[in-house]
């Protein structure tokens, strides 16, 4: 009897254990794997038919999973620099258990494995592109003239901007991207600001990540550009836009969303227009943002 409780317990408590496993989201990475003899697997097909299985099986005795990026090459230069055997399954498992704190991981849901990779990989891209736009902002260091750092000047401007774009806009969900073009990488971001009972939601990495991209674009005077789709039940889709120039935000014509929205940007072919939605002129948010400019 004694025995049978402490198994009850036992499995009680493996309940109470959550677990990551990291998933390897495309052929390139899989066939990386396969030069270590511990990892069995042929085809990569097959791996995520497991994987999924496995995700699955976990879900319905009830234990929380965490999906993490797995890359090759930082695992490699991870167990180089730990001093651990790159052939290891044991090896395997801390390395992804690092990425569950550290790097892009989605909590399995029940959603299928080729969603859930798709929302992974989305998040990885867009902690690299905020990375990425942070060190461009670091590198431009103090003005020469007044010692301001220039980085923080541009991030705090993008702040008051992208709080009055959402002040001013129309009630309804609110989609803005802002993309910064240049060498070497564009950089592209996304925020939603949705409406609710209790005000606008916002996702506080989302807005983090897009205000820091808009700054980069500020700092550099562009080229770029922002626009906003807004969404409410019952009504077209309203779709505004700025050009990012002169370290500042210029509002389009109805006439200059239509075109930017109805070109191709690869082959600058004509696309249709959507139906059910209407191109708007924007805002002039020059007069409503006070805040000091850094202009010499």
């Amino acid at each position: 009897m004694a025995y049978t409780d402490h198994r009850t317990l036992r499995r009680v408590l493996r309940r109470e254990i959550v677990g990551t496993i990291g998933v390897l989201t495309d052929e390139h990475d899989f066939r990386a794997m396969r030069r270590y003899d511990s990892f069995v697997f042929d085809d990569h097909p097959t791996y995520l038919k497991h994987v999924e299985a496995v995700l699955r099986t976990r879900a319905l005795e009830g234990s929380h999973t965490t999906v993490a990026l797995f890359d090759p090459e930082e695992y490699a230069d991870w167990c180089t620099q730990h001093g651990h055997d790159p052939d290891s399954h044991l090896s395997r498992s801390r390395f992804t258990a690092e990425r569950a704190v550290t790097g892009p991981a989605v909590p399995y849901d029940g959603r299928p494995l080729s969603d859930l990779m798709t929302t992974l990989v989305d998040e990885a891209v867009r902690r690299v592109t905020w990375e990425y736009a942070t060190m461009l902002l670091a590198r431009l260091g103090p003005c020469a003239s007044c010692g301001e750092d220039l980085g923080h000047a541009a991030f705090t401007r993008a702040s008051r901007l992208v709080s009055r774009i959402l002040d001013s806009a129309p009630p309804g969900d609110r989609h803005l991207v802002c993309s910064v073009s240049g060498p070497p990488e564009s950089l592209v971001a996304v925020l939603h600001a949705d409406d609710t009972d209790d005000g606008v939601r916002i996702d506080d990495t989302e807005a983090l990540e897009f205000t820091t991209v808009l700054a980069v674009g500020l700092a550099t005077a562009g080229p770029g550009g922002l626009v906003m789709r807004i969404s409410t039940p019952g009504a077209p889709d309203r779709i505004h836009g700025w050009r990012i120039r002169g370290h500042g935000l210029v509002p389009l014509t109805a006439g200059e969303v239509f075109d930017a929205y109805c070109t191709d940007t690869e082959t600058g072919e004509i696309i249709p227009p959507e139906s059910d939605v209407d191109y708007c002129a924007s805002p002039d948010l020059t007069d409503a943002d006070p805040g000091p400019d850094h202009r010499h």
